[in-house]
């Protein structure tokens, strides 16, 4: 049966990620409202703007909508702002703090290749804009790559984040990644 995963559309690149996922042949429907998170089989909230993210969340009523999403089991991916959206103080599923802008301003934007631990066929090519980085995290966090020491990519049961934009650089294997995760964490 083909998958059929949610792209958070409020703000962000999320054709970009909708765009991949048809090409892994999966469905991808765009969310801007609670209904539209019916009957899906996982879950992308994309890079963008943090502020205005959590403004259309809230505008929207999507908030305790996508905490019971994501806390039934279903497989989440937040790319860069998506990470900070995830994080303790935002709707708070993944036991970290994002630490917003960490490698500093949209001028200090840069590209590396990273090692990610599960992620096969060597370094990810990874697109840093206004990246975060996990400045804390709790015990059940996975660290699967880190730049300069810091955690940009990382793991908890059924959820991923990462603080790199992977619908940038065309590499489609996070997303692989998350179509793989059954809904039990696996």
């Amino acid at each position: 049966m083909t998958k059929l995963v949610g792209v958070l559309a409020l703000q962000g690149d999320f054709e970009a990620h909708a765009k991949m996922l048809r090409a892994l042949g999966a469905r991808a429907r765009e969310v801007r409202v609670p209904d539209d998170l019916r009957d899906l089989d996982a879950l992308i909230i994309p890079g963008g703007e943090s502020t205005v993210m959590s403004l259309g969340i809230e505008r929207e009523g999507l908030a305790e909508p996508l905490r019971e999403l994501v806390r039934a089991g279903t497989p989440v991916l937040g790319t860069c702002a998506g990470m900070i959206m995830l994080d303790r103080d935002h709707l708070g599923l993944l036991d970290v703090i994002a630490r917003r802008n960490a490698f500093g301003r949209q001028v200090r934007s840069f590209e590396a290749d990273i090692d990610v631990k599960g992620v096969s066929g060597g370094p990810m090519h990874a697109v840093f804009i206004r990246a975060p980085w996990v400045a804390e995290h709790g015990p059940e966090v996975e660290i699967l790559g880190s730049v300069e020491a810091h955690p940009v990519a990382i793991r908890q049961g059924h959820m991923l984040a990462v603080s790199f934009h992977p619908e940038l650089s065309g590499d489609s294997r996070l997303h692989e990644l998350l179509l793989a995760i059954d809904g039990s964490g696996e």
